[in-house]
């Protein structure tokens, strides 16, 4: 399980991080249209990622689960076979969805009061939208067989390559072309599509080097007896489920994205432009940060599904509990600490990569990332419960969560106007963490103490190394101001470093981390010469 973590969360981080870096470079050649040029960004990104989600229909989680019971229970000719059609049926699926995302972009253009400027930016991930999901196919593929090394390498390729095109368009078309900054987004957009073909080729590299081509493309074993037809149908059931509740935080940022404009619009004075920049201040913005955070989360998911589901075909309950424990204690020993260090760190943080904070940027920036608690927590819990399948709860504690959000939305927004969607985001997957908890809990009988004493040792350990942080930040700033963004960087870095060693050593010492690092960490007690 840790080495499949170490894997997955190795692709999630560094091609997050790359999503995230890109940033830097790419909001200052923006110029004075920075603001809005992320807000388009993010604009249409919420949407493709909804498209994503849905021209998948939860397919790479679902395939994963079914490749590790059909090899489970001894049959890996079967997982191979279902998917090669899942892989014909996804080319199919993918068109489908593209054209819709291509005709209706006016449309969703309107709804986001993006203006006509948002047409061109939902028009270009189309072919995206085409092409993703018979790669996720294949990622979902080597998941199954928990052999996560070609999923993550595909991420970074398709992140690096992508970036490179980010930044090359937009260096090209603000500081050497015409300077729209509609087009530099649009090019920005276009680079999703770009980026994918170099993930492809690595899942490729990976299937030819593990001799898995001619098993997966190849003819149909003769001696083999299969219902695709009820096959296809057995996995989309089990998909379908995965995309209605993974979709959850995509589905909150588009209520926000297509109630925070007109909501606003209706009770105050605001321009069109001036709502823009609120939303990319309190969505966009922190997005690039808090996803990084999500994407350790989504990887301690994505391992614990067919491992989870491995052990609940086996009947082998204490197994199972275990798991739930393992992977929820390795969840609040990153993102407790992780969050703590970041919102001390808000201010320079947020001008390494944006600037010196303008107005309500800072405030909503910690804002959001304190709710970054909230999202991981549901992110981890959602999957799980589905590969116990337990489907129907899961999609019924989803919309209960949406229906809240819906409830608190408009007067959150009338009354606190850019912190309305997080305030309301935050409440409304507070009750579906509770009642999924206390599935997973019946159906596993899993050690809640447990759970509880990491968490409280965990809290107690962030509470030192937040006087440790904050004592840093302090005696820094009688020789460093964080005004610019190199001095934002190196208290960044340098505090940074005093957070993790501060942590990494109390961890250590009091055994936290042994869970996650296994004789390693025995070895670097020796070392350190800790107790």
């Amino acid at each position: 399980m840790v080495r499949g973590t170490v894997w997955l969360t190795a692709g999630n981080f560094i091609s997050r991080l790359l999503g995230a870096v890109y940033i830097i470079p790419w909001y200052a050649w923006m110029g004075r249209y920075a603001a809005e040029a992320n807000a388009l960004f993010g604009m249409g990104y919420e949407i493709y990622a909804l498209f994503l989600l849905i021209s998948t229909v939860g397919i790479p989680v679902a395939v994963a689960k079914q490749v590790s019971k059909y090899n489970t229970l001894g049959d890996p000719q079967k997982s191979t076979y279902l998917v090669r059609k899942i892989l014909h049926f996804m080319l199919i699926l993918g068109a489908v969805f593209a054209l819709i995302m291509y005709v209706g972009s006016p449309f969703f253009a309107s709804l986001s009061r993006g203006g006509r400027d948002l047409v061109p930016v939902l028009r270009s991930l189309t072919l995206a939208v085409l092409v993703f999901p018979s790669m996720s196919v294949l990622r979902g593929f080597f998941q199954g067989f928990n052999n996560l090394k070609p999923y993550a390498m595909s991420q970074i390729a398709e992140q690096v390559i992508r970036v490179i095109w980010m930044l090359l368009t937009a260096f090209f078309i603000m500081k050497m072309g015409s300077g729209n900054y509609v087009e530099a987004v649009t090019q920005s957009t276009f680079a999703a599509f770009v980026g994918m073909f170099a993930g492809i080729a690595v899942l490729i590299y990976f299937l030819w080097k593990n001799s898995l081509l001619a098993v997966l493309f190849g003819k149909k074993p003769d001696n083999m007896v299969i219902d695709t037809k009820d096959l296809l149908i057995e996995t989309v059931k089990e998909a379908i489920p995965f995309i209605i509740t993974g979709s959850a935080i995509q589905v909150f940022k588009l209520i926000d994205q297509f109630t925070f404009g007109n909501t606003m619009a209706l009770f105050t004075d605001y321009s069109d432009r001036e709502l823009k920049v609120m939303f990319a201040y309190f969505s966009t913005n922190p997005g690039k940060v808090t996803m990084i955070l999500i994407a350790v989360a989504t990887a301690i998911a994505g391992v614990g599904i067919p491992l989870l589901t491995e052990n609940f075909v086996k009947k082998d309950r204490k197994a199972s509990a275990r798991l739930v424990v393992n992977n929820l204690q390795m969840l609040m020993t990153f993102i407790i600490p992780a969050i703590a260090g970041s919102v001390i760190l808000a201010k320079p943080l947020y001008t390494v990569f944006y600037g010196l904070p303008q107005g309500q940027a800072l405030g909503l920036f910690t804002a959001s990332l304190l709710q970054t608690v909230i999202l991981a927590v549901y992110t981890v819990l959602a999957p799980m419960l589905q590969a116990l399948f337990e489907n129907r709860k899961a999609i019924r504690y989803f919309v209960y969560g949406v229906i809240v959000k819906f409830i608190l939305q408009v007067p959150l927004i009338y009354f606190f106007h850019a912190y309305g969607p997080i305030i309301a985001t935050s409440l409304a997957l507070l009750l579906p963490i509770v009642l999924m908890y206390r599935r997973i809990q019946e159906i596993t009988g899993f050690n809640r103490t447990a759970v509880r004493r990491t968490s409280l040792l965990v809290l107690i350990l962030t509470a030192l190394m937040a006087l440790a942080v904050g004592l840093a930040v302090w005696l820094l700033s009688f020789i460093l101001t964080d005004e610019s963004r190199v001095s934002s960087l190196i208290y960044v870095l340098l505090v940074g470093c005093v957070g993790i060693g501060v942590y990494g050593i109390l961890g250590l010492i009091s055994h936290l981390l042994d869970k996650m690092l296994g004789d390693k960490a025995q070895l670097l007690r020796q070392k350190l010469h800790l107790r």
